[in-house]
């Protein structure tokens, strides 16, 4: 294929688009009620069929692409994206493209056992998102619904880390009456460790999640939720159009991010797209086709 670069591919607001998720499947083992509850994707939903999947060959091809006009950055997910067969043989075929400078994963960590993340890292995976909502076996269980423990998910953080996979970074959703009560023992969980936690304000993802506005707990109340037993300061992004606003404990052992997808739109500086598991194009973010 001819690498020759050419004009930034750009979005339809002429924002360029330097960042792409992968949706490598439709599927997902938990049923997280604020994404894809049991009521609309319950035993009966048709899913893809495997054929109706891009190829791996043939994602390469779309990442080789992109990458040529302008992207850096590649992020796979699903669905749950470890539920794909054969998924190291993708990450390498992606670790081999020239330009691609950070090569991710997004995944509920229900999979990611020791073997599993050796392999992921060897194939050329640099660092992994991984979602929990809270770190109270009841309440996190409820959440994603088919009652998975979160020692499994700690787990597999520590997998990860032993395997030399970094940065890791934790994402929470949180929302009023589902978990806002887990701020504060996530941050006790997480600070001072290597992991980055990261909070999301609850948004809405279609028609399927039950979004209310009166749900949304904004940034500002998280912040002040976590200001009252760690002090912290903000610093500034790493990149231009980085979503998450980034704060750093005052004891220096380790930071957070806040994304406030609802009260702070962050649409003008969007640089991402998403691949989706059929071949379409969308932002990352609001899922709107580009």
């Amino acid at each position: 294929m001819n690498t020759k670069q050419l004009q930034p591919v750009q979005d339809k607001f002429a924002r360029p688009i330097r960042d792409i998720r992968v949706s490598i499947t439709d599927r997902c083992n938990f049923r997280c009620v604020y994404c894809m509850p049991k009521e609309f994707f319950g035993s009966n939903h048709a899913f893809m069929h495997r054929d109706e999947l891009l190829t791996f060959e043939e994602i390469d091809r779309s990442i080789r692409a992109f990458v040529a006009n302008g992207v850096k950055k590649v992020r796979i997910t699903g669905g749950e994206p470890m539920i794909r067969r054969n998924l190291p043989d993708l990450i390498s075929l992606l670790s081999e493209i020239p330009g691609v400078e950070d090569l991710s994963m997004t995944t509920n960590a229900s999979l990611l056992t020791a073997s599993a993340a050796r392999t992921l890292h060897s194939a050329g995976l640099q660092r992994i998102t991984i979602s929990l909502d809270a770190i109270d076996n009841k309440v996190f269980g409820s959440i994603n619904d088919v009652k998975f423990p979160v020692k499994r998910v700690l787990d597999g953080i520590e997998n990860a880390q032993s395997a030399g996979i970094s940065p890791i970074k934790v994402n929470m959703v949180v929302a009023r009456g589902m978990n806002e009560d887990e701020i504060l023992p996530m941050v006790r969980q997480f600070h001072n460790s290597d992991v980055i936690l990261r909070f999301i304000e609850f948004m809405d993802v279609g028609n399927t999640n039950d979004w209310q506005m009166d749900k949304v707990i904004p940034a500002t109340e998280i912040l002040d939720t976590i200001r009252r037993e760690f002090p912290i300061y903000p610093v500034s992004p790493t990149y231009r159009g980085e979503v998450a606003k980034r704060w750093r404990y005052k004891d220096g052992k380790g930071e957070i991010g806040i994304i406030s997808s609802v009260t702070e739109p962050f649409c003008g500086t969007c640089n991402r797209a998403r691949l989706t598991a059929e071949g379409k194009i969308s932002h990352a973010v609001c899922n709107q086709w580009i």
